[in-house]
């Protein structure tokens, strides 16, 4: 790839595996578009290895108190609103991690078409569009049950399906859940930091287990503006959700859907 190309698909891959709107559609478009060359395995895995810096960097004081909670509170009878919500992310990564192992092959060779992305991209918005609008947002993160943990869980573990949004329908669950914004997208946020860093040792096995030669400066670039994007995607994403709902996204989600679906019967 040239320089160009990396920045181009670390920014893209930083700022889409956050925002509600799909990181597969996005990645599918400058193949469609441009055609570019697949981005490969090695630059999966950089790419993925800085957003999950960012995420991890900027939820640190997060991560702190609620690992620290999960160690002194975790297993006793009087859990904490920390110690809770610790349990919460481990007992909502269980779907996804479940479905993704058994799934992870099929997925790949049936349902990574540009046809299902578009689809799976305009239905899934229609569901983020139809949640935000009957949302209740009565319910804080520390106010999440273990029934909206793996009901949110489940949600996540669909979102491997290309085209769904990961963040997207996680968020998704939430609002129906009746979390408000913030808390929807913080917890989607904290449930995602299991997920990436599973996909990225899974990938990174493959890799070490292929024969590509590595180009490290490219892994290096992918990495580094993907955590930039990633990092600042968090957070302006986080101060200003509340105020602009997810309509915004709603509607890119769903021009972006039309326009693959243009690019597929053109």
């Amino acid at each position: 790839m040239t320089i160009y190309e990396i920045i181009i698909l670390a920014i893209i891959q930083g700022l889409t595996e956050f925002l509600p709107i799909s990181s597969s559609a996005h990645l599918i478009l400058p193949e469609q578009l441009l055609g570019w060359r697949s981005h490969g395995l090695a630059f999966d895995v950089a790419v993925h290895v800085g957003s999950l810096l960012a995420v991890m960097i900027y939820f640190r004081q997060d991560i702190v108190r609620l690992t620290a909670a999960w160690f002194t509170r975790g297993f006793s009878s009087q859990q904490s609103t920390d110690s809770r919500l610790a349990w919460w992310i481990i007992i909502g990564t269980i779907p996804a991690g479940l479905f993704g192992f058994l799934m992870k092959d099929w997925i790949a060779l049936n349902a990574r078409s540009a046809l299902i992305i578009a689809i799976t991209t305009i239905v899934f918005g229609l569901a983020l569009w139809y949640a935000d609008a009957k949302a209740t947002q009565r319910k804080t993160i520390h106010s999440i049950t273990l029934k909206d943990t793996i009901l949110i869980g489940i949600a996540q573990a669909i979102a491997i399906i290309p085209g769904t949004s990961r963040s997207g329908i996680t968020m998704t669950a939430g609002l129906l859940l009746g979390l408000d914004r913030e808390s929807a997208a913080r917890f989607s946020f904290l449930l995602s930091m299991p997920i990436i860093l599973a996909a990225g040792l899974f990938s990174a096995l493959d890799l070490i287990e292929s024969s590509h030669q590595v180009d490290w400066s490219a892994l290096l670039y992918g990495a580094g503006f993907s955590f930039v994007a990633a990092y600042l995607c968090i957070h302006l994403f986080l101060n200003f959700i509340s105020r602009i709902g997810m309509m915004p996204f709603v509607i890119y989600r769903l021009l972006l859907g039309t326009v693959l679906l243009i690019f597929v019967f053109a």
